[in-house]
């Protein structure tokens, strides 16, 4: 039995949990563990224990809980508390969180593993020792390195349910050469390209495609990979930044070339459980980190959902051309796809095409589509991993959501790190908005800048231009120094509806 059948078991004899580490990694569980029934943070060991008081009044507890939850330094003395059940590892720190989770197997406590990072390395031999123990040994990840790991294959084997695919589907992302050869084999439509392991043959494919072009590393490269080439000269310079400079390691040995595609982007999710396909929603993301789509790339500045231009219609057209039969393909070469699909999409003239896959919830567009969910997301993940089927639709709530990225100074180059933030209890306190943190950490007692995208403030409003006012209301209440947002998020869409 899993550990959420469990707690939906005992709301009368609630879990009791013990964490290790409060910062950033740990958030997830800190916000929700005061909300949900059948649960009670025994204690939390930290290495500074006032840092993570500040980070527990960050995610809204209450000041009354923060100071009757004890809270240490010794972790050893935590996972030997009898009164503990499941010991969270939340740290960060891979061989920290290695030798927590075998002292807490040794104390037959189950543990649920955060610092995916030690998964990646010693996860067979946790499951093994936990198996061992007679204890349960849970997995909480969802970034890029853990999906290219052999986690879920190993968990799986070793009778753990699981959302997310296995080492070999999650190639669509983690390969964009497999990804584009998958759809050149099964008909599904995407861009012209070549994949080349020589810059010559690639420059004399560059020639012949004309520009304007895209350059993409093969591998997983931080979202860094995908070089927008408006010249050959463009393209020159990005074959040898991938080449010669070794820019991006042995992610960017291996190149695919491709015509760049017209149109408008969308992102679009559905769940998938290895061959029946639940259509999620789609939002349309802002890239570059201007207004008027002008500048470099990011990771995404904002994002609005629904998004006008992919009506149900489109939706449909979508689900019958790209997404049922990837996964039918993904199923017939032997690779069966579980999990979630991020598909990015061109609406061009000829129709959608596929400019890139990825097997995860993705920011912004994800903190913009699930607060219009109306249904239970843990459900639906637990079906996935479970193999217990798929409904035929979810409900979605009419309202529109916007979410405004803010970032610090720099972005998306080298970004300013360590500057005061102030304000975000006061946006947070706005009805219908929430704010989503990223780039952020605690530096004594105070919430500091700690990356290049900082806070994503999410509104939601009866269409799309109410959304758009009360998330800009939010983000104006937000100050740290060098901040930077966009202040066109959701002009496609306020276009289009006139």
């Amino acid at each position: 039995m899993n550990l959420y059948a469990k707690l939906q078991q005992r709301k009368d004899n609630p879990l009791r949990i013990g964490l290790i580490g409060a910062g950033k990694f740990a958030a997830m569980y800190l916000a929700q563990v005061p909300k949900t029934p059948g649960v009670r943070l025994v204690g939390i060991a930290d290495l500074a224990p006032d840092n993570a008081r500040a980070n527990l009044a960050r995610v809204g507890w209450p000041a009354e809980l923060i100071q009757k939850t004890p809270i240490t330094d010794n972790w050893e003395k935590l996972v030997s508390n009898p009164e503990v059940d499941i010991v969270i590892e939340a740290t960060g720190n891979p061989p920290a969180a290695v030798e927590h989770a075998l002292a807490a197997f040794r104390n037959k406590k189950h543990v649920i593993m955060v610092t995916v990072e030690a998964d990646c390395f010693c996860g067979p031999m946790l499951a093994k020792k936990a198996a061992e123990a007679g204890v349960v040994y849970s997995l909480a990840y969802g970034d890029q390195p853990a999906l290219i790991c052999d986690l879920v294959d190993w968990a799986r084997a070793a009778g753990f349910p699981v959302f997310g695919p296995s080492a070999a589907a999650a190639r669509i992302e983690s390969s964009k050469a497999f990804a584009k050869d998958l759809m050149a084999r099964h008909g599904i439509p995407t861009a012209r390209f070549a994949t080349f392991r020589d810059a010559a043959a690639a420059e004399r494919y560059c020639r012949g495609l004309g520009a304007p072009l895209v350059v993409k590393a093969d591998g997983l490269a931080g979202g860094k990979g995908v070089i927008i080439c408006p010249t050959r000269e463009a393209a020159a310079r990005a074959l040898a930044l991938c080449f010669d400079d070794r820019a991006f390691g042995e992610s960017g040995l291996t190149v695919v070339v491709e015509e760049l595609l017209e149109g408008e982007e969308v992102s679009f999710f559905a769940l998938a459980d290895g061959a029946a396909v639940l259509p999620l929603a789609a939002a349309q993301d802002h890239k570059t980190i201007f207004d008027g789509d002008r500048g470099p790339n990011t990771g995404g500045m904002g994002a609005y959902s629904p998004a006008p231009v992919f009506d149900p219609a489109m939706q449909e057209r979508v689900m019958a051309e790209i997404v049922r039969p990837v996964i039918a393909a993904m199923a017939k070469e032997g690779a069966p796809f579980a999990g979630v699909l991020f598909v990015g999409l061109m609406i061009t003239r000829e129709g959608p095409k596929v400019i890139e896959f990825n097997c995860r919830f993705g920011d912004p567009e994800c903190q913009a589509i699930l607060p219009r969910l109306e249904g239970d997301l843990l459900t639906l993940l637990e079906a996935v991993a479970a193999g217990q089927g798929l409904p035929a639709s979810v409900a979605w709530s009419p309202r529109a959501s916007v979410c405004v990225v803010m970032t610090s100074a720099g972005y998306p180059g080298v970004p300013q790190t360590g500057r005061p933030i102030a304000g975000t209890t006061e946006a947070a306190a706005l009805p219908h908005v929430n704010v989503f943190h990223a780039g952020t950490a605690m530096a004594d007692g105070a919430l500091v800048t700690a990356g290049g995208r900082v806070l994503g403030v999410q509104a939601l409003g009866a269409d799309v231009a109410d959304a758009v006012r009360t998330a800009y209301a939010a983000v104006e209440r937000i100050r740290f120094e060098g901040a930077h947002y966009r202040r066109d998020i959701g002009h496609h869409a306020l276009r289009r509806l006139g």
